[in-house]
């Protein structure tokens, strides 16, 4: 893509310190972030769960949680600072000039109006159209999402669609004003290969055709290649590497980012008989920021020097200082090649040998659901349905629906008994799904281990299983004090996972289970579902896109 030549970028971030208050401390979550995006740019911003990337993209819209602070630094709109204009200053700019698309659809949906009505209501706000005009608009970029009969789906609400669904709706809600910057925070996690392929082609077109600029937050490294021009990565609160899509992907210079592009599964290798590589270690917390490189306690290269000091964000290219900038004491090593930094295959634990019989077997299962309005029920007219899934075993494709029949969790025909409820888990597309947000990571995990073990009996033994979980998904045990609100989406699907691992189950469903996971995280779940497998003999069926 040719970049414009433009003096002005559309968005520029300068020396950004952005911090959360816990509890009654203020603790630093962006440490001096720079980030310039010019026109016509899509630029891709990667890292772990809680490594800012979210912050970072809700601050350059001023859109931070009440709990956050700009503590300096200059956030430039077209030139102009957002940093000290008031929220009604900013109400004008928000979903005008400044689009979001989030992570999670709902979010962004209003479960008491159609989708077609909150499209519509944005068009209305920005630009004065008519009633019947706006109407009219929202069904067209309901189209342009790739929405069949989108007449029909611009009447229905948020909770009659399904995730990848409402995706496109909050993707075609922040397209319908044709913003200047487009935040992109995960948009296409919930879809399909082929959805995404026409999501990206949009993106593209919208930045060509109103010479504006994107952020595309993901933890997708083979979508970010795909879309974006250049990419930064961040690690705990800083950018450890900013770069072109190609050197990054083709030379990368830092640990982290070499680490991150290792974890990605290839095709062409046998993950039946090697391990994924992983990132050892977790991402440290807010609380536990270190003084040297915050990535150095991970770093299979570190020296006693990335514990003491903090490496600088040196220029790779003399005569382009910001084309490839990286933050490490040691890439220029790595860049001469005298260190290496790949990790060799670790072999993968033995398969235990399969258990006798089936451990569940669905044979002409059949689903339909029905749509009735009120007047249909009130006038006793025959309703309509919608066939699901009809006659298919489990060695077709009958997605989300399909796994909750065979668990079930809608229709129980008899009651469970205990032994069917520990050796039947499930794993949901959407982690808040099985997420009290009233409860803490700790007790959410206690209460089913509880419920399903029970051998962990006292409040010893329980903070022991807890921790152990928090651990199998690489999360601090500290973590268990937490609620799902003060964790980021990555993490949520992490305790989801844990909890699902709980009552050590026969059978696991796992609904698009690392869909909201980073490629480092996501190679230590696939790893610990082999050790499962391996350990206990447990068994999967796998719902996915990817």
């Amino acid at each position: 893509m040719n970049l414009s030549k433009s003096p002005l970028p559309v968005i520029d971030a300068q020396n950004l310190h952005i911090a959360y208050k816990l509890g009654k401390t203020w603790h630093t979550a962006l440490h001096d972030i720079s980030l310039t995006i010019p026109p016509l740019e899509l630029h891709g911003l990667v890292g772990e769960s809680g490594s800012g990337k979210s912050t970072l993209g809700l601050a350059l819209m001023r859109y931070l949680a009440s709990n956050a602070r700009i503590d300096s630094g200059r956030i430039l709109l077209d030139g102009v600072d957002l940093v000290p204009k008031s929220d009604a200053e900013l109400r004008g700019i928000w979903g005008n000039q400044l689009s979001l698309v989030p992570q999670n659809p709902l979010a962004s949906l209003n479960p008491s109006y159609s989708v077609g009505e909150q499209i519509a209501e944005i068009t209305r706000h920005h630009t004065g159209a008519t009633q019947g005009d706006a109407w009219a608009q929202a069904v067209e970029m309901l189209r342009s999402v790739k929405i069949a009969d989108a007449e029909i789906v611009a009447r229905r609400y948020p909770h009659q669609l399904s995730g990848g669904m409402r995706q496109r709706v909050a993707i075609a809600m922040a397209l319908s004003t044709q913003p200047r910057l487009l935040v992109l925070d995960e948009p296409t996690t919930a879809l399909d290969v082929t959805t995404q392929a026409v999501i990206l082609d949009l993106f593209r077109d919208l930045i060509r055709s109103n010479n504006a600029a994107a952020l595309y937050v993901s933890h997708d490294l083979g979508t970010v290649a795909q879309l974006c021009d250049r990419v930064t990565v961040l690690y705990g609160g800083e950018v450890m590497e900013t770069a072109s899509v190609r050197t990054i992907y083709q030379h990368p210079l830092h640990p982290y980012t070499a680490g991150l592009l290792a974890s990605l599964p290839r095709p062409h290798t046998s993950t039946t008989e090697t391990r994924l590589p992983t990132i050892d270690g977790v991402a440290p917390g807010l609380a536990q920021r270190p003084h040297g490189c915050a990535f150095a306690a991970r770093c299979r290269v570190s020296l006693s020097l990335c514990f003491e000091q903090k490496p600088p964000l040196d220029s790779v290219r003399d005569d382009d200082p910001t084309a490839h900038r990286v933050r490490c004491h040691r890439w220029r090593e790595i860049a001469s090649g005298s260190l290496v930094l790949t990790v060799p295959p670790q072999p993968a634990a033995p398969v235990a040998p399969p258990r006798p019989g089936y451990v569940l077997q669905a044979q002409a299962v059949y689903k339909q659901f029905d749509e009735s309005r009120l007047f249909d029920r009130l006038l006793r007219r025959r309703r309509a349905s919608v066939k699901a899934v009809d006659g298919v075993s489990l060695r077709v494709n009958g997605r989300s629906t399909r796994a909750s029949v065979v668990l079930p969790l809608e229709l129980t025909l008899r009651p469970r008994n205990q032994d069917q409820l520990c050796n039947l888990q499930m794993v949901f597309q959407n982690p808040n799904d099985s997420l009290n947000p009233y409860r803490t990571v700790g007790q959410a995990l206690a209460r089913t281990i509880r419920r399903l073990d029970g051998r962990q009996k006292t409040r010893i033994a329980l903070d022991a299983r807890v921790a152990e979980l928090l651990s199998a998904v690489r999360l601090p045990a500290e973590y268990a004090a937490r609620y799902p609100g003060e964790l980021s989406g990555g993490e949520k699907q992490r305790v989801a996972i844990a909890r699902a691992f709980a009552a050590n189950p026969a059978m696991i469903l796992a609904d698009e289970p690392t869909s909201s996971l980073d490629v480092s995280v996501q190679a230590v779940i696939l790893n610990l579902l082999k050790d499962l497998r391996a350990q206990q003999g447990a068994s999967y069926i796998l719902i996915s896109h990817d």
